[in-house]
């Protein structure tokens, strides 16, 4: 089994920051892609940000230049850096992995609980 824990939510004023990290832990033969995702209210999730083993991230077009997504491979963490934070980027964020846990197994991926993030005006 895998887990995916996410921490660093909580509250910011308009334009603020904030950094969430993501770990993910157990049975990990190999971790590919690391990926946040939100869910806003009313909503369907939505990619935020990816980052793939050779430490390329990919960005959401209404995040790219404010959102910074790092990985340590060693640690299997992710931290996305968010900066100039807006009321529309109150959601309820989610790490995934992308996950092989042994040889002849296909690819799995495994999702955190979640973890929100309120902006206010």
């Amino acid at each position: 089994q895998v887990d995916v824990a996410e921490s660093g939510g909580g509250m910011v004023r308009d334009g603020g920051s904030m950094r969430l990290s993501c770990a993910a832990s157990g049975r990990i033969l190999t971790l590919f892609t690391l990926g946040w995702y939100r869910q806003r209210p009313g909503q369907q999730r939505e990619m935020v940000a990816t980052i793939g083993m050779d430490g390329r991230a990919h960005y959401a077009d209404f995040v790219r230049g404010r959102f910074t997504l790092s990985r340590d491979n060693f640690d299997n963490t992710a931290t996305l850096q968010m900066n100039s934070l807006q009321p529309d980027d109150t959601a309820t964020y989610y790490c995934k992995a992308d996950v092989k846990v042994d040889i002849g197994i296909r690819r799995v991926d495994f999702w955190g609980q979640g973890t929100q993030v309120t902006v206010s005006s």
